[in-house]
């Protein structure tokens, strides 16, 4: 096997990997919200999986320093990558079903090419311009089971996924160009300062009570905190290295569609033509809007 496919085989290895890390942990961090709050939740397995992180990087002789002239550009990423991505969208986990968040969260493509438009000054094409209506066409399907009739729960989980995905795509947009660090050392940085900005918020307003939760949930954390917050972001470093941007961009469609499919097994949400056409819809869209990258 000659050196391009094997880096193309492991690279698909560790897609497929990450993919599937990431996606469980939609369904499993919606039952750990059934005894811990969002934000002391999150924040407690990004602090955890930091410094995790950090000991790999240590491991691997990575300098944690970070230049002066890339602390805004890290508090910045910090702010929309993890605290927004992150803490935002576990919060609406609160409200929204499953299928609703990652679907939801995952237009963050359609957005980005929104924003490169004024910033970038890209503009929309014809295909883009499909792709945004076909997002849109899924997202309102699969809001429209009940004829758009929302409460005030409901619409707050609603507001905050697609507030997530907005910052999360405005983060990538106006911070295109890699900080002078380590990819590993840059996220064990914005993981720890973002979770442990969730951590002590959740603490201080949400009052959790850390004895209320069961084997269940403890096992819920204990992957949480390994496999998409550690384990997951070294595969993907190592599919972004092996594989085109775009590949491994596009492959991680099928994070949003596991995560339906589990929060069918595992939560028995509801899954029927509607969640399909919904998904097929949205993602269409989104493949649409990463074909500029």
């Amino acid at each position: 096997m000659d050196s391009a496919r094997r880096d193309r085989t492991i690279g698909s290895l560790c897609l497929c990997v990450t993919a599937f890390g990431w996606a469980l942990n939609w369904p499993l961090m919606k039952l750990l919200l059934q005894q811990w709050p969002p934000l002391f939740a999150r924040g407690l397995a990004g602090v955890c999986a930091a410094v995790i992180l950090g000991i790999l990087a240590l491991s691997r002789k990575e300098a944690f320093a970070v230049p002066r002239e890339a602390i805004p550009r890290l508090l910045f990423a910090t702010l929309t990558n993890v605290f927004a991505w992150m803490g935002l969208g576990t919060v609406a986990m609160k409200y929204v079903t499953v299928s609703e968040g990652a679907l939801l969260a995952y237009t963050m493509p359609i957005w980005a090419m929104l924003f490169a438009w004024p910033v970038l000054h890209t503009r929309p094409t014809l295909r883009d311009g499909f792709g945004l209506a076909l997002g849109v066409a899924g997202v309102a399907l699969l809001l429209s089971g009940h004829g758009f009739a929302f409460g005030a729960d409901k619409l707050l989980g609603i507001v905050l996924a697609l507030l997530c995905a907005i910052l999360f795509a405005l983060g990538n947009v106006l911070n295109r160009k890699p900080l002078p660090m380590p990819p590993l050392v840059v996220v064990a940085w914005q993981v720890g300062l973002g979770c442990a900005t969730m951590l002590i918020l959740g603490v201080l307003f949400e009052h959790p009570d850390v004895s209320a939760i069961t084997p269940l949930g403890l096992g819920c954390f204990v992957y949480m905190t390994l496999v998409p917050m550690g384990l997951c972001y070294v595969t993907w470093f190592e599919t972004l290295r092996r594989l085109p941007p775009t590949a491994a961009s596009t492959g991680m469609l099928i994070v949003p569609v596991i995560g339906v499919i589990s929060a069918a097994i595992i939560l028995g949400e509801p899954l029927g033509l509607r969640e399909w056409a919904a998904m097929a819809l949205t993602l269409g869209g989104v493949t649409l809007a990463l074909q500029r990258a």
